[in-house]
């Protein structure tokens, strides 16, 4: 069954698609896209293949892509994660290649809700028409969405929530991300498995639920969390906190580890192979990064739940609110058990490259 999800300090991306550039932050730089290194397969705006019919159907432009005129400015909460900095780039390269007269500024708020709020802010000064938000943190990054809707701003929360209001939400349903993998964990590894979860950054969206989907999966199923961590979605903080649980756990003590997003998954499992212990832990995750597939292939991952970029989706949205069109407040991708009964099917085109 398919359930219908280097460090680039001050990174800002600014993609001018007239005839100049112009870059109204301080500090910002310039770069040209490479549609080679971000999947860009179509001169039509089309939304990914797991955006279902539902969604594709919410995302439909009546306006004639030439005529779309307008700023679009994105805040990314961090490019020192892969699906920020493929999100950072894949944007202004789909808006290039589908909307001539659509000018894109990113801007890598370095995992900081200071940084990123006042990244907003300078935007909102600069005068973008339409802004595209992943929150570093869920209500810390409120009042600079307020502030721009008080600004006259059309607002997208990509894939994390924002806790106020907004034109449009458009991302999986992280919840459903948890349930699906909670399910398939409760059948791998059975009653009495013993389970620890290494979590995502604190007061982030994502983390909060793809936790409670865990446990809503879980239920009735018999498996015990016996432990859980934060990691912050980072495979250097993955490895150090899985060592730590190795140590405080002996051999026999834990029988899965489910992660809040592959990278740290990619660090649970250097641990669990220094400590010599993969044949007795299995690991599962969320997000469906290319890594992740070939960990599955070979056997050293059990399974991970597709959580899709919704860069494609994001911009067409932004397309729609430039041009007056009416859209829904929830746009929802599909979340994808992929273990290696499907696998195959999926190398190729990951929810995090297509």
């Amino acid at each position: 069954m398919q359930f219908t999800q280097p460090r680039l300090k001050g990174l800002t991306v600014v993609l001018a698609l007239a005839a100049t550039i112009t870059i109204g932050l301080a500090g910002c730089s310039t770069t040209t896209p490479n549609p080679q290194s971000t999947s860009i397969a179509s001169d039509t705006p089309k939304p990914s293949l797991y955006c279902g019919e539902e969604c594709a159907a919410q995302l439909e432009l009546t306006a004639v892509p030439a005529s779309v005129q307008c700023e679009v400015g994105v805040s990314w909460s961090a490019t020192s994660f892969p699906y920020g900095a493929v999100s950072s780039q894949q944007i202004p390269d789909h808006a290039a290649n589908w909307f001539p007269g659509m000018t894109v500024t990113v801007t890598d708020g370095q995992n900081d809700a200071a940084i990123q709020s006042g990244q907003v802010d300078e935007m909102i000064a600069q005068g973008i028409d339409v802004l595209i938000i992943s929150p570093r943190d869920s209500d810390a990054l409120a009042g600079a969405v307020d502030r721009a809707v008080a600004a006259g701003i059309k607002v997208i929360a990509a894939d994390r929530a924002v806790n106020t209001e907004v034109d449009t939400y458009i991302g999986s349903d992280n919840v459903e991300a948890g349930v699906v993998s909670g399910e398939n964990i409760a059948a791998v590894l059975g009653d009495g498995g013993k389970l620890v979860e290494l979590a995502g950054s604190l007061g982030a969206s994502p983390t909060i639920a793809r936790g409670d989907g865990l446990r809503t999966g879980l239920e009735g199923s018999g498996v015990e969390i016996i432990d859980s961590q934060t990691a912050d979605y980072d495979q250097a903080k993955g490895l150090t906190v899985m060592q730590d649980l190795l140590q405080k756990y002996p051999s026999g003590s834990i029988d899965g580890v489910y992660t809040h997003n592959d990278q740290m998954a990619f660090g649970a499992i250097q641990a669990i192979k220094e400590a010599g212990r993969e044949g007795e832990i299995q690991v599962f995750s969320i997000d469906g990064e290319d890594k992740a597939l070939e960990y599955i292939q070979s056997g050293e991952m059990q399974s991970t739940v597709g959580y899709p970029l919704v860069t494609k989706e994001s911009v067409i949205a932004a397309a729609k609110l430039c041009s007056g069109e009416p859209i829904d407040e929830r746009i929802t991708l599909d979340s994808t058990l992929i273990d290696s009964s499907n696998v195959a099917e999926y190398v190729g085109v990951s929810p995090q490259t297509e």
